[in-house]
């Protein structure tokens, strides 16, 4: 693996295979981030047409709610449980997917269109997911909710994370 930064790793080879052992030395490279979560590109680079990904998030991680211009989005659970906020423009929670690995018998896999808020409360100690969504990456074409605080306020951040479990 190459590192990018604290958080995010390109896979180094043109033919990406992940074992077991892969997975739990990005848990290890989570745990030890400032934002507890780590991801693995098996794309080339941000600019190839289709990324695809995998990532792991720690249970307090908070993902400020967002939604994507002209990408959508699918998401695989591989381990792990969350629950998939989908927010109307106003912050109006109007959809919970409550997700699981294949076994757990939840939901497991969704795929969404381009222009909804969405955000994700880790329901379990970790989660191990794989996302796909079309490239190239463009830091402009994820629009942060105007009403939900950023990462950096972490008492407001924290706040939301309490109301979302509770709706």
């Amino acid at each position: 693996m190459k590192q990018i930064n604290d958080e995010v790793f390109y896979a180094d080879s043109k033919l990406v295979k992940i074992c077991q052992k892969d997975i739990q030395a990005l848990k290890e490279k989570a745990a030890r981030a400032k934002r507890h979560r780590s991801r693995l590109c098996t794309h080339k680079d941000v600019e190839e047409r289709l990324h695809e990904m995998l990532i792991i998030h720690y249970k307090n991680t908070y993902v400020r709610p967002h939604k994507h211009n002209g990408r959508s989005e699918s998401f695989h659970i591989i381990e792990g449980t969350a629950d998939i906020m989908i927010f109307d423009d106003q912050g109006t929670v109007s959809d919970i997917i409550s997700m699981g690995d294949y076994r757990s018998g939840k939901i497991f896999y969704y795929r969404m269109p381009e222009g909804l808020y969405h955000s994700m409360v880790i329901t379990s100690d970790v989660i191990v997911f794989h996302e796909i969504t079309n490239g190239p990456f463009n830091k402009a074409d994820t629009l942060f909710a105007p009403w939900a605080p950023d990462e950096s306020d972490t008492q407001k951040a924290q706040n939301l994370t309490l109301r979302q479990k509770k709706s």
